[in-house]
C-alpha cells in the first residue's frame, strides 16, 4: 500500500473533524437561481447528516490523471424534533419512513457562502412513488451545506477504486403543490 493509501483514513478523519457540530446559521435569502418556480407550494424541511462517497478513478478525458468522483450520498434526514424521517442515497433518491420516494435531477447550483462545502442545489423531481411525506414533491432545495467536498489530491493509480467517505450536513426542502 502506498504512503498516500495508508494516510487516506487519517486525511478523511481530518477533513470530517470540522463537521462535528454540523450546525450553520440560515442564510438571509436563497439565491435567485435556486428559487422554486412553484407558487403557493407546501414544503417539508429536514436536516441531513451523512457522507458524500467518492471513488478514485481515471479522468474520462485523460486516463493518466486520477480524480475523486462522486459515487453517491448516504445520509439520514431529521425533522425539527431531531427524529429521523428520510434516507438519502444514490439517484439522488430520498426515501421517507412511510415508503414514499422522490428521485431528483439538478436544475441549478450555487457555490454557497462556504468554499469548503458542497454546492447548494435546486433539483426537479424526475419521479416519485408511494403515498406519504414525499408524494407530490416537484422540487428539492439543498441549502446551508457544511463539508462534503471531494478530497483534495491523494487520488493516484495506486488508489484507483478506493473510496473516500466525506462527512457533510445540509438542509433539504421538499416542495409540492398545495392540494
Amino acid at each position: 500500500m502506498s504512503r498516500i493509501g495508508r494516510s487516506l483514513p487519517v486525511l478523511i478523519l481530518t477533513m470530517s473533524a470540522g463537521c462535528t457540530g454540523l450546525e450553520q446559521t440560515r442564510p438571509a435569502a436563497v439565491p435567485a437561481a435556486l428559487q422554486v418556480p412553484l407558487a403557493g407550494a407546501r414544503s417539508v424541511q429536514a436536516r441531513a447528516v451523512g457522507v458524500q462517497i467518492y471513488i478514485c478513478q481515471a479522468s474520462p478525458g485523460d486516463a493518466s490523471h486520477f480524480e475523486w468522483v462522486l459515487r453517491a450520498p448516504e445520509a439520514q434526514l431529521f425533522d425539527r424534533s431531531n427524529r429521523p424521517i428520510i434516507k438519502h442515497y444514490a439517484g439522488p433518491t430520498w426515501e421517507a419512513n412511510d415508503g414514499s420516494t422522490v428521485v431528483g435531477e439538478v436544475l441549478a447550483r450555487d457555490n454557497g457562502p462556504d468554499a469548503m462545502a458542497i454546492p447548494w442545489l435546486l433539483l426537479r423531481a424526475k419521479s416519485t412513488s408511494g403515498k406519504g411525506l414525499l408524494s407530490g414533491t416537484q422540487f428539492i432545495q439543498r441549502l446551508n451545506t457544511v463539508g462534503g467536498k471531494a478530497p483534495q489530491g491523494g487520488c493516484s493509480p495506486d488508489l484507483a477504486g478506493s473510496e473516500a467517505r466525506v462527512h457533510y450536513a445540509a438542509d433539504y426542502v421538499f416542495f409540492a403543490p398545495r392540494g
